[in-house]
């Protein structure tokens, strides 16, 4: 049976100063599922952005905030080879009658690797007038969800199997190649040519991450019987 999905719901800003009239708040959110049919396993990829007025800025006295962009995108992507199969952007709200008529436009993303070279080629066919500013920000959003959760398919695949947590240097070479692609480049330390990068990729023990650390010690678990990710 799967677990329902709990996340912290709590604000990720500090809060608002004292003294100051807030203008304007973006919102991105994006989440990622695991499905499985007769063309194999994919992920699915569901993002949204929304813009707000805080209430009473428009409309003195308006006592609701006014959402005056709201977009989404739904991403079939296959699994391993992380190219998109399928794509659909609605447009919820916004400014000007003439704004959705882009949306077929992102069509185009069926085909492109949501790995390797996304984020240029995004930036190419759909930035600028090319585009909706929003969506294409969504997008550039939702593409890393898609390579953290990579692992995140691991864990639920050994779950199912009722095996231990693989950890990276337990896969074979091929696999744990596979798997640490996406992420060599993606920022600094990942950079391919750099001591941490070879490291991983020659088979080295990558670490749990801090924030599960934390956990682990919180809830008074060994971490040498836990799993490592991203």
């Amino acid at each position: 049976m799967t677990r329902p999905a709990v996340f912290d719901s709590d604000a990720i800003l500090p809060p608002d100063p004292e003294g100051v009239a807030v203008l304007h708040e973006r919102e991105y959110r994006v989440r990622a599922y695991r499905l499985d049919g007769a063309d194999g396993r994919r992920l699915l990829l569901r993002g949204a952005v929304r813009d707000q007025k805080p209430a009473g800025m428009y409309v003195e006295n308006d006592p609701d905030p006014l959402t005056i962009h709201h977009m989404q995108v739904e991403l079939g992507v296959s699994f391993p080879t992380m190219e998109i199969t399928a794509a659909a952007v609605l447009f919820e709200a916004h400014p000007h009658d003439a704004c959705g008529s882009i949306a077929p436009h992102y069509g185009e993303l069926v085909g492109l690797s949501i790995a390797r070279g996304f984020t240029h080629e995004v930036r190419q066919r759909f930035g600028g007038p090319r585009g909706c500013t929003h969506t294409t920000a969504l997008l550039l959003a939702m593409a890393p969800v898609a390579i953290q959760s990579i692992w995140s398919l691991q864990v639920v695949d050994d779950r199912e199997a009722g095996r231990e947590w693989r950890r990276p240097q337990d896969l074979p070479p091929e696999e744990r190649a596979q798997r640490w692609a996406a992420t060599l480049n993606s920022c600094h330390v990942w950079d391919a040519t750099g001591e941490f990068a070879q490291h991983v990729l020659a088979g080295g023990d990558v670490g749990i991450p801090i924030p599960m650390r934390r956990r682990l010690d919180a809830l008074g678990i060994d971490p040498s019987g836990a799993g490592e990710a991203e």
